[in-house]
């Protein structure tokens, strides 16, 4: 209940109520308010430089666990990019090349997401630098580990298939040559019989006696049986699958058919001297993804290192006979 003031009065000898006017109590009101305004706003900022609210100091506890989750989110991701790198490594330098898989391009492992803006989201904010750099890190792993994982089940089918594979590949020459002495022309540049030209000579000879055996040197299937009065002659190759073909040119004569399925050592032809042949041989070629290769490198069981290096010096001649 607010205070009712008197003041006395001498002419009438007695107390008369005083009654303030608005006026007058809005003034008092305004000036007190102008004279504190500026001492609180000088207490506001002087609190504040000095001492933190509750809610800042709980902020700055996020802030700080947040900052310390980033690190250590950083390190995992650091850590994950090493053991996905050295998995990439193995993967192409040691697993794919025991399967004979081409190693996957760096450019499909790296590849990025192109197109629309996926982190447009994550813009605008006082943090978006890092989030940005997370999600994005984070998507490049994950792309990484997709074609890992397809690289490996990859790998798996052709472990399956590993049994299949040795056999098909080519791996013994293909007449009998237990002496070596049969061994003419190898692979290279060499003078070719008929031009009188040096040319690359894309297989390998064997002098032979005409009608002497020729062997399917793995598993197959005859994929050309072929006659023809000028190249090859009397030509058969044989798709071996897994990359491999092998060609077995100037014969005199088929023992299989195309389309026919083969084993390794199966008898197929009889050697010759048809096509553009100087003398009775055996012209072998071995192809690994449509590109001629040194047959000489897959006779690894018919020879030992020592019958290896014996074999590419009697091979190492200037003629071909073909």
């Amino acid at each position: 209940m607010p205070k009712t003031h008197y003041r006395y009065n001498p002419d009438s000898l007695s107390y008369t109520q005083v009654r303030k006017s608005i006026r007058k109590t809005v003034i008092r009101v305004f000036t007190f308010f102008t004279a504190t305004l500026p001492l609180a706003i000088l207490y506001y900022f002087v609190y504040s430089y000095f001492f933190e609210t509750p809610r800042e100091r709980i902020l700055a506890r996020e802030l700080e666990q947040v900052t310390f989750n980033y690190r250590m989110l950083s390190q995992k991701l650091d850590q994950m990019e090493v053991v996905l790198e050295d998995m990439q490594q193995r993967d192409d330098n040691i697993y794919r090349t025991v399967f004979e898989a081409e190693p996957i391009p760096q450019s499909m492992r790296q590849a990025g997401f192109g197109g629309v803006n996926r982190y447009e989201a994550l813009e605008g904010y006082s943090n978006s630098d890092i989030m940005i750099n997370i999600s994005k890190r984070l998507d490049k792993i994950r792309n990484q580990i997709v074609i890992q994982s397809k690289s490996y089940e990859e790998l798996i089918e052709k472990a399956k298939s590993k049994e299949e594979m040795l056999l098909s590949r080519p791996a013994i020459m293909p007449i009998s040559n237990e002496d070596l002495k049969r061994t003419a022309s190898g692979f290279g540049m060499r003078m070719h019989p008929v031009y009188h030209t040096v040319k690359f000579h894309e297989g390998m000879d064997f002098t032979a006696p005409i009608g002497t055996d020729v062997y399917a040197t793995g598993d197959g299937v005859v994929d050309e049986v072929s006659s023809s009065s000028a190249g090859f002659g009397k030509k058969i190759v044989i798709d071996h699958g897994f990359g491999y073909k092998t060609v077995y040119g100037h014969l005199s004569d088929f023992k299989v058919i195309k389309g026919q399925k083969i084993k390794r050592g199966q008898l197929i032809a009889l050697s010759g001297n048809t096509g553009t042949s100087t003398g009775p041989h055996l012209h072998y070629e071995v192809h690994k993804n449509g590109k001629v290769v040194n047959p000489a490198n897959y006779y690894f069981q018919d020879l030992t290192p020592e019958e290896y290096a014996r074999i590419l010096d009697l091979a190492n001649v200037g003629k071909s006979f073909d």
